[in-house]
């Protein structure tokens, strides 16, 4: 594991700025609706769209209307369920859905697949499902299974790994879809892609970001794709500021 980034360098002037939330912006929380934003973060986030032209871009497994719901005044773009729905000035330009999917049919089916296992939380999705096992780690095995079984009847859809759970998703989706139909917008269209992300979700994004002469950004442990690393989203929060502060 590479070190915590001693020569992460100052963020670029032209820079495109894609954030991750959970386990990125925010510290990772027992329950999806119980994340804390920290005090300062809708502040920081205007400066940056301020300083970057409007290249600033939030990217989440969830939903942007849940996204919108903890960070309400952000004025960036948002791409939510993996790069299934995307907005841009505040205005939805893509919502794929998987074809023929009954939500709320795929909704019930996984829970009453994991119903014996009151630890296992089930995240209902506009366009898909996640069962989460933080609660009990060692009902992965479980998890795992269920949703092996869910994918298996289901094939438009395909798995997708997270921390400490697992989500069933549209096919044809995910995060580095999501950069490539924003860099290919203004006001990202032209700058150098910079991707901070924590999860197995960010990887591609973050190999993407790389591919177009860009850089990740990895937070927290793990494996990665990303050429730099910093230890928690506190440290991410640092680095940005010192580069609003540079910026003055």
């Amino acid at each position: 594991m590479q070190p915590l980034a001693p020569n992460l360098p100052p963020l670029p002037a032209n820079a495109a700025l894609f954030l991750d939330f959970d386990g990125c912006l925010v510290e990772i929380a027992p329950r999806p609706d119980l994340v804390a934003v920290p005090a300062g973060l809708p502040q920081r986030l205007a400066r940056l769209h301020d300083r970057l032209g409007g290249a600033v871009a939030l990217v989440s497994g969830r939903d942007i209307a849940d996204l919108r719901s903890w960070l309400p005044d952000f004025p960036g773009a948002v791409a939510g369920s993996h790069g299934a729905e995307l907005s841009l000035d505040g205005q939805v330009i893509q919502k794929t859905h998987a074809v023929d999917l009954d939500v709320a049919a795929l909704h019930r089916a996984a829970a009453d697949a994991v119903a014996d296992s009151p630890a296992i939380l089930v995240e209902r999705k506009p366009h898909g499902v996640a069962l989460h096992y933080r609660a009990d780690p060692s009902l992965r095995v479980v998890v795992e299974e269920v949703m092996q079984q869910l994918a298996d009847a289901h094939p438009e859809m395909v798995l997708q790994p997270a921390k400490m759970a697992v989500e069933l998703r549209p096919s044809g989706t995910g995060k580095d879809g999501a950069l490539d139909r924003l860099m290919a917008l203004p006001p990202f269209a032209g700058r150098e892609p910079v991707y901070a992300g924590d999860d197995l979700t960010d990887e591609v994004a973050m190999a993407r970001a790389q591919a177009l002469g860009g850089w990740g950004i990895k937070i927290g442990e793990g494996e990665t794709v990303a050429r730099y690393r910093l230890p928690n989203p506190a440290a991410l929060a640092r680095w940005l500021d010192g580069a609003l502060a540079e910026a003055n």
